[in-house]
């Protein structure tokens, strides 16, 4: 038999299969497709303070190798999801994440404050790429100063498992890696989505509402993986990639280039089974190349 099991933090992980936030809804959206249980790790949706109805439509739109989405984290708020979403996935037996956006600090304090007296959410996954409104729209996650901030703030109301969820449009994520570590960070997943856009030229228009939007899919898997190797090198904490994971030889890569797990999420849309056909890859890698657990081969890449 080969361990799949991996730690985050103080948290023990069944397998280091992940799912992405935003692209498997609450989780029980694709019990009818798999065994939801055996995944490792799910993170649920973008959860904000207050409610949100999210950027106008259209705000998806498909991409060589990829995808752009502008959706705005449209979500009820976190009230709603305490009252309505928890007693639903409560009793998941998998760890439960909750990805938490907001537009100000106080937004991502309260956020996990209320978060915090929930016994069956392990864990949160802080989204810094969020505009931050009081600098003038600049992401929190784009500065090492308001990524820390941010990061401090919350680690001193929350207790649970703090991952932090890095974007990939700085010039050194390394240095907002080492800035989040500091400041309690438990673990940290990279990458979030590119910032990138569409032109129909029949209409000599943006395809998107918002004009720009995420970019996601296979076209950002090397420069995912190119950040996911040097954060890795840079922070003692477990880090988490994620950036156009396919299949399960891109997770393998992942591994091998520093990450302790990895999640999965535009390729859930395209085949709602890939998590598990993954997870069973991962397996069937380790089987083959006589390795007894998966630690084995995290950070194993020869240079």
């Amino acid at each position: 038999m080969v361990d799949l099991k991996v730690k985050l933090g103080k948290l023990q992980m069944k397998n280091p299969v992940m799912t992405a936030s935003g692209t498997f809804g609450y989780g029980t959206e694709y019990s009818d497709f798999i065994d939801i249980v055996r995944i490792g790790g799910i993170i649920v949706k973008g959860t904000t303070l207050r409610s949100r109805q999210g950027n106008e439509y259209p705000r998806m739109a498909e991409t060589p190798s990829g995808m752009l989405n502008a959706v705005g984290l449209q979500n009820k708020g976190v009230d709603y999801f305490i009252d309505q979403i928890y007693p639903t996935i409560k009793d998941i037996d998998t760890n439960v994440f909750v990805n938490v956006s907001g537009s100000t600090v106080e937004d991502y304090i309260f956020t996990a404050e209320k978060l915090n007296c929930l016994d069956k959410i392990p864990g949160i996954e802080l989204n810094i790429s969020c505009p931050n409104v009081k600098e003038g729209g600049m992401a929190f996650g784009i500065s090492c100063l308001s990524s820390a901030q941010v990061v401090r703030e919350v680690r001193r109301v929350y207790e649970g498992e703090l991952m932090v969820k890095l974007s990939p449009n700085v010039t050194d994520i390394s240095e907002i890696a080492l800035a989040v570590e500091a400041e309690g960070a438990d673990s940290i997943s990279l990458i979030n989505t590119l910032l990138g856009m569409a032109i129909d030229a029949e209409k000599r228009k943006p395809v998107l509402s918002t004009i720009t939007g995420g970019l996601s899919g296979p076209a950002v898997k090397p420069i995912a993986l190119r950040m996911v190797w040097q954060v890795a090198q840079a922070v003692k904490i477990p880090v988490v990639g994620m950036g156009g994971i396919m299949n399960a030889a891109d997770a393998i890569e992942f591994i091998l280039a520093g990450a302790t797990a990895i999640q999965i999420g535009t390729a859930n849309f395209i085949d709602p089974t890939v998590t598990i056909k993954v997870l069973d890859g991962i397996e069937d890698y380790l089987k083959r190349h006589g390795y007894s657990s998966v630690n084995d081969i995290i950070g194993a890449l020869e240079i």
